[in-house]
């Protein structure tokens, strides 16, 4: 195993992954507020200090073993999930779709972000492997969280947006499934469903509309 190569690999993705955790968190915090519900507010995660997101297992520690122990071939980590009491927003069945959506639609617009500074630095002709790598990581990364979190079964974020559109009495039997819903979701990634009908196909389709919305800049500075 290299392990030069897997310090590069760290040092490039560390900052992709360090923003979008702690701005996709810190957009549930914001809009639940913005929503009616304190609680996130009140335990000071409407921040982009990172510290505040990170869980030393679960952001550090997992992700770290599993790039080891699989060679790259396996990566699962999650943040500190952001607490919301649904019952305190001023429409709860409504306002649960927006902050469950703040959250990938930040990693969307980082992804852009990250997209934009890509672009720019090809235009000035800068070919430093370490930057451009970055920027292409920070792209990854943020696309791979926009999707994955989409994934529509509770607690992931697309499982709520589902249950928050779906009529109560949909709602309530979908929402039946969250107390399970982490190992569901986990054996449905370990057994390459997520990957396969899900990830690889959205993906595509985000990357390729991202290209079409890039295509202007790319185009004016040429």
């Amino acid at each position: 195993m290299d392990f030069s190569n897997i310090i590069q690999t760290i040092a490039i993705f560390a900052l992709p992954v360090l923003f979008a955790i702690t701005v996709h968190e810190a957009a549930h915090a914001y809009v639940a507020r913005h929503f009616g519900d304190n609680t996130a507010a009140m335990l000071g995660r409407v921040t982009l200090n990172p510290l505040k997101h990170i869980d030393p297992i679960g952001t550090i520690l997992m992700p770290a073993f599993l790039y080891v122990a699989t060679n790259g071939a396996f990566l699962f980590g999650y943040a500190k999930p952001v607490p919301v009491r649904f019952g305190h927003l001023r429409n709860p069945k409504r306002d649960m779709v927006w902050v469950a959506l703040a959250g990938p639609a930040s990693n969307l617009l980082q992804a852009l972000a990250w997209g934009v500074v890509l672009t720019v630095l090809m235009a000035m002709d800068v070919s430093e492997p370490f930057f451009t790598g970055m920027c292409r990581a920070g792209v990854l990364v943020n696309v791979v969280m926009f999707v994955f979190n989409l994934f529509p079964l509770p607690p992931l974020d697309g499982g709520r947006i589902l249950v928050g559109l779906l009529p109560y009495k949909a709602a309530a039997t979908v929402s039946r499934i969250e107390p399970w819903g982490f190992f569901i979701v986990m054996a449905l990634v370990l057994t390459g469903v997520v990957s396969q009908l899900w990830m690889l196909p959205l993906m595509t389709v985000t990357f390729g509309l991202m290209d079409i919305m890039l295509l202007p800049l790319a185009a004016l500075l040429s």
